[in-house]
């Protein structure tokens, strides 16, 4: 028995329930439990991996994705056998479009094509949306990107995209990525996207841990993602109890909240069971302990 796998909105990707984040993720893993972890979650149905190019100029360099390349390389599963979800950014969106990030991704990351592409943050309201668009429906044309959809984006904007793209006869967003918790849920869960869904669009949850605030790390010392609505001060009132609920299961301090969005999503998206193999899946994550500030990332044990 493998995972449950589902379309991505209408496009012809079938993929795994749970999937493979890379934000500083790679980089603060030990190599060979990070190729234990790829193998473990490839042999129990995950078959979908998000990668970004994470780097901000200014910053220092971040590795995380040419890391990924060299994992997937050493843990030797074929191409054929994953799909890849890249990261583009609006901000580096010039006369070029798209393409000279998605060319760089590639070299990082040691792939040819991305089955999925997810947009970036929209920040600004000047964004000529028509371009974005008339750009995917080129990479799709080109073979280099199979489906295309956002990060974070209001069902309005996305909406317009869709629209657009109707227009133009082009292929449209198929996916929204979007912060989804157990104490992180109103955006998604309101009627906006509620129509959106079903009209076959499709949600995949991320921050589900909310950068490790809900297992407890309520004092961290690493970068996490934005925080729409500004609550997650609320949120970090909340993980005392997901904690102790936890250490009264006798399980790790991320399986509530896993366990939480896994039935949540059933329940709004077509479903009222969680399946066993996903749950069991949940429960038998661990914490991998690194040296200095290093927890926090969750491996698959072997089974």
């Amino acid at each position: 028995m493998s995972l449950p796998h589902r379309r991505v909105g209408t496009s012809d990707l079938d993929v795994s329930l749970l999937s493979l984040g890379s934000w500083h993720t790679y980089d603060r893993m030990d190599f060979a439990d990070a190729v234990t972890m790829i193998r473990t979650a490839v042999t129990a149905g995950v078959n979908l991996f998000d990668v970004g190019v994470y780097g901000v100029p200014g910053m220092p360099p971040v590795f995380t994705d040419v890391l990924w390349g060299a994992i997937m390389r050493a843990s030797g599963i074929p191409r054929d056998e994953y799909l890849v979800s890249a990261k583009l950014w609006i901000e580096g969106f010039g006369a070029q479009g798209f393409r000279p990030q998605l060319e760089n991704a590639f070299l990082r990351g040691g792939f040819d094509v991305a089955d999925l592409v997810i947009l970036g943050d929209l920040r600004r309201e000047d964004v000529p949306l028509v371009d974005l668009v008339e750009d995917l429906g080129e990479l799709t044309r080109a073979g280099l990107i199979r489906a295309w959809g956002v990060n974070n984006w209001s069902a309005t904007n996305i909406r317009r995209l869709r629209a657009i793209a109707a227009e133009r006869g082009l292929p449209g967003p198929q996916i929204a990525q979007l912060k989804y918790s157990v104490a992180r849920r109103s955006i998604p869960d309101g009627e906006p996207f509620g129509e959106l869904f079903a009209d076959g669009f499709s949600m995949q949850a991320s921050d589900v841990l909310e950068g490790g605030i809900l297992t407890g790390r309520t004092d961290l010392t690493r970068e996490v993602g934005r925080d729409p609505g500004d609550v997650r001060a609320q949120i970090a009132r909340s993980a005392a109890g997901l904690v102790t609920l936890a250490k009264e299961l006798g399980t790790s301090a991320a399986t509530p909240s896993s366990a939480g969005v896994a039935a949540l999503t059933r329940q709004e998206f077509g479903g009222s069971w969680v399946h066993p193999l996903l749950l069991n899946l949940i429960l038998k994550t661990r914490a991998v302990h690194r040296d200095g500030d290093g927890w926090g990332v969750g491996v698959l044990s072997a089974v």
